[in-house]
């Protein structure tokens, strides 16, 4: 993953909660806000299908169990990251949408 799509994703999620606003920083909004996350989602599509192949590899006899729970593990902690993060951004839509003006 990516540390400034993740820091960035984190800055928004602070917004949020404090109503602070984080200084912005050049290129950034929320745009770059949706690329980090379509990068997320990516990574751990890519992680997933890692894990499948060593599942494969697993059940034909090629690969040694350390490995198969090694990409087991990293798939689970990158989809539940990125389940995390889109709760936060869905909370903070929601916080956005009952806002009065």
């Amino acid at each position: 993953m990516e540390v400034s799509a993740i820091s960035q994703l984190m800055d928004a999620h602070r917004i949020g909660q404090t109503g602070n606003v984080v200084t912005k920083k050049e290129g950034t909004g929320f745009d770059q806000l949706f690329q980090s996350m379509l990068n997320l989602v990516n990574e751990t599509n890519d992680l997933t299908n890692k894990a499948e192949e060593e599942e494969i590899k697993y059940a034909a006899g090629q690969d040694n169990t350390l490995e198969l729970m090694i990409a087991q593990n990293k798939a689970n902690m990158s989809l539940s990251f990125t389940v995390a993060v889109r709760d936060s951004i869905i909370d903070a839509y929601k916080e956005l949408m009952n806002m009065q003006f």
